[in-house]
């Protein structure tokens, strides 16, 4: 199975998924990361992974296939940790580039 990751931090997602997943191998085709500490945890765990960047200017079009999208999008917006603007904030708005690049893949 191969899997995308978006908002990847150092790569919890898929280190989840390949420690539970016993029967399927998963590789991970590409990640969307911009903050440089945790690229530089990211690129230890998974050496040779190709960093797509911000991924408000990711084009969908233009990843390999993937049958696995996993992310986790900033939920400050939306949690009491934040200013609870949800959708009016940028970070609320991210969620709308994993439906856009799902839409496209």
């Amino acid at each position: 199975m191969k899997a995308f990751s978006m908002f990847s931090g150092i790569g919890g997602f898929e280190l989840g998924i390949q420690m539970a997943s016993k029967e399927v191998e998963v590789k991970v085709i590409g990640y969307s990361e911009i903050d440089k500490y945790a690229i530089q945890v990211y690129e230890k765990h998974f050496p040779g992974v190709k960093n797509y960047g911000n991924a408000t200017t990711i084009v969908g079009k233009e990843l390999p296939d993937f049958d696995l999208l996993v992310g986790g999008f900033p939920c400050q917006a939306f949690s009491v940790a934040g200013k609870r603007e949800g959708f009016n904030e940028t970070r609320g708005t991210l969620f709308f580039d994993i439906a856009r690049i799902l839409s496209v893949k």
